[in-house]
């Protein structure tokens, strides 16, 4: 006979400690690691290795193909929206003048009846109601398309024949933003990066994948390092090469192009799908009830 413990005590009322691990039931944490994390030498549209590699004034890579599509289509969207936006204005427009017609019309019909001898009623019963039976609000006919159906709509309690709230657009922007960043950008702003590649006879034996390094202390370039690219030329050294030599010399190592301190572009290292990247990346997820009992309900969030 097994013993009194907690894993094999299953009759409490509440849940052991056991059964709460196996349920999953509460908080869920897990330490993001380094598969989790974008490697700074892959687009972050395509999170694929970049190529003809394309950096922003932020320090976002792209490839070339990744970026001019996400572009183009910006910029077939806000045409979309701008011509919906204009198409409600003249709707706008149009409505207007045709509820300032019907003023009119109604005024010349009531000047006409009173030069005629015929008072008019004022009073809120037979004015409050229109021709079609309509009080308030419904009274109220915008154009004649819509008078002419709710005269002749019968089953007005259909889903299909209920009016609905018309939803009024605002104008939207007329700029491009960067997808990771949300600033703006303009493809002229855009300059092509210069990854200096690790072609040394060790590195050709030991790896297939391409590696990059330094071109000033030919340190290989991770993660781990802060990056600066020179918007002048587009080469990449490590921060510590940048401060030490292009920041204080104005010119290139690799290329001796002149460069100002307005050239020199942080790169951005790479972060995760759902959260950036930072010191304490952790993942949680919050379970109301374990997912092994198929109620469970999961509420996933990051903290950084």
């Amino acid at each position: 006979m097994p013993q009194r413990h907690s894993k094999n005590n299953n009759d409490l009322a509440f849940f052991t400690y056991d059964e709460k691990r196996k349920l999953g039931y509460g908080t869920q944490k897990e330490r993001l690691g380094k598969d989790s994390i974008k490697p700074f030498d892959v687009c972050a549209l395509c999170l694929k290795p970049f190529i003809d590699p394309l950096c922003c004034q932020k320090g976002h890579v792209f490839c070339k193909e990744c970026i001019l599509e996400c572009l183009l289509s910006q910029k077939k969207d806000i045409q979309r929206k701008l011509a919906a936006h204009a198409a409600q204005q003249k709707q706008e427009k149009e409505e207007e003048e045709e509820k300032l017609t019907l003023q009119k019309a109604r005024e010349l019909e009531a000047f006409d009846q009173q030069n005629h001898g015929v008072v008019p009623q004022y009073s809120d019963k037979i004015h409050g109601r229109d021709k079609n039976g309509f009080h308030g609000a419904n009274s109220v006919k915008v154009t004649s398309f819509e008078e002419e159906a709710l005269r002749t709509m019968k089953a007005f309690w259909l889903p299909s024949a209920t009016p609905e709230a018309s939803m009024k657009l605002e104008a939207p922007p007329t700029s491009t933003v960067c997808p990771e960043g949300k600033e703006k950008l303009k493809l002229k702003t855009l300059f092509p990066v210069i990854f200096t590649e690790d072609n040394s006879d060790k590195k050709k034996s030991t790896s297939l994948d391409k590696s990059y390094i330094c071109p000033s202390c030919k340190v290989t370039l991770t993660n781990t390092l802060s990056l600066v690219a020179l918007s002048s030329c587009g080469h990449v050294f490590c921060k510590k090469c940048a401060d030490k030599f292009m920041a204080v010399d104005k010119v290139c190592l690799v290329c001796n192009k002149g460069c100002k301190e307005r050239n020199l572009v942080n790169v951005e290292k790479g972060g995760t799908g759902f959260a950036g990247h930072g010191d304490h990346l952790e993942a949680k997820d919050y379970k109301h009830l374990g997912s092994g009992s198929g109620l469970g309900l999961v509420r996933p969030s990051t903290k950084t």
